[in-house]
C-alpha cells in the first residue's frame, strides 16, 4: 500500500472515530436520525461537486447504475444492524459485523477482483481483525441462565458483516470501472437513501423537528464528518486494493475504544489497549 493510500485510510478511520464519539447517543433516535443524516449530507458536500471533478466520469448510466445499488446496499446495512441492536447484544452484534466485514471484502477481492495482497500483507488484515472483535467482545454479557440454541446477535452481525462487504465491493468496483468521482458517488448514494428513510419516518414527523431542535449540532458534524471518512475510503480504493483498505479503516474502532478507556473509564482497560496493540501491529505490517 502506498504512503498516500495509507494516510487516506487512517484520516478516514479518525473521522470516522470523531463523528462516532460525537454523535454518541443520538444515534439512538433511529430512523429520525437516520432522516437527517442522509439529508444533512447530501446538503453539506453537494455544493462540493464541482470542486472535486464533477461526476468523474461521461457514462451518466453507469453513475445512476453505481449509486443506485449502492443507495440501496447501504440502507438494507442500516436495517440489518438497527435490527440486530433490538435483537441481540450490542458488543455481539458490533464485534460480528465489524470483524465479519472486512474479513469478507478481503475474500471476495482475492476471488472476484483479481488482488494479490503479499503474505506479510495478509498477516497484517488478520491481526486487525482479530484485534477489532477482541474489542467489541469486551464486554459482552456474562450472564447466566438459559441461552437461546442460536445467539440472533451473532446472526444479524453476520448479515451486518455481509452487508457491509456487499456495499464495499460493490462501491470499489464501480468507482474503478466507471472512474466516478468519490465526493459525487457519495452525494448520490445518500441521496437516493433519502427516500427510504422519509417513508420510514412518515408518521414520525414530530419527532424528527424535536431531533434537529435538540441535536442539530450533532446532526451537522455527522453530516459534515460521516461522508468525509467515506469519501476518503472511496479514495484511497482508486489506488490501493480493497483486501488492504477494507481492514485497514477498521483502526477507527480502537480510536473509539481507546477514547472510552481514558475519556469515559470504561471497564477493563486491559483488555481494549492488549486488543488495540494487536490491531496497531496488523496496520504496522499494512504500512511495511
Amino acid at each position: 500500500m502506498s504512503a498516500f493510500a495509507f494516510v487516506l485510510v487512517i484520516t478516514a478511520a479518525l473521522a470516522h472515530a470523531a463523528w462516532n464519539v460525537i454523535a454518541h447517543g443520538v444515534s439512538k433516535a433511529g430512523t429520525p436520525f437516520l432522516w437527517w443524516g442522509a439529508v444533512g449530507s447530501t446538503v453539506v458536500w453537494i455544493g462540493v461537486i464541482p470542486f472535486t471533478g464533477g461526476l468523474g466520469t461521461d457514462d451518466l448510466w453507469g453513475f445512476a447504475l453505481g449509486v443506485a445499488v449502492s443507495g440501496v446496499l447501504h440502507v438494507l446495512y442500516m436495517a440489518v444492524l438497527q435490527r440486530g441492536y433490538r435483537e441481540g447484544n450490542l458488543s455481539t452484534v458490533y464485534a460480528t459485523a465489524r470483524g465479519t466485514g472486512p474479513f469478507l471484502s478481503v475474500i471476495v477481492a482475492v476471488l472476484l477482483l483479481g488482488e494479490r495482497p503479499s503474505l506479510l500483507a495478509l498477516v497484517g488484515v488478520a491481526a486487525i481483525i482479530v484485534g477489532v472483535v477482541a474489542i467489541g467482545l469486551v464486554d459482552r454479557g456474562r450472564g447466566g441462565g438459559a441461552r437461546r440454541r442460536l445467539d440472533p446477535g451473532l446472526v444479524f452481525g453476520l448479515l451486518t458483516g455481509v452487508a457491509i462487504a456487499a456495499y464495499t465491493i460493490w462501491d470499489a468496483n464501480a468507482v474503478r470501472t466507471w472512474s466516478l468521482s468519490p465526493v459525487a458517488f457519495m452525494v448520490g448514494t445518500t441521496l437516493l437513501e433519502i427516500p427510504f428513510y422519509t417513508a420510514g419516518v412518515r408518521t414520525r414527523w414530530p419527532a424528527v423537528r424535536v431531533l434537529w431542535t435538540t441535536q442539530w449540532r450533532r446532526i451537522v458534524a455527522f453530516s459534515i464528518l460521516s461522508p468525509l471518512s467515506y469519501i476518503l475510503v472511496l479514495t484511497a480504493i482508486q489506488i490501493a486494493p480493497v483486501a488492504l483498505v477494507a481492514p485497514l479503516r477498521e483502526v477507527s474502532v480502537v480510536l473509539v475504544s481507546l477514547f472510552g478507556v481514558f475519556v469515559l473509564r470504561e471497564s477493563r482497560p486491559g483488555w481494549r489497549i492488549a486488543a488495540s496493540a494487536v490491531v496497531a501491529a496488523g496496520i504496522v505490517l499494512l504500512a511495511l
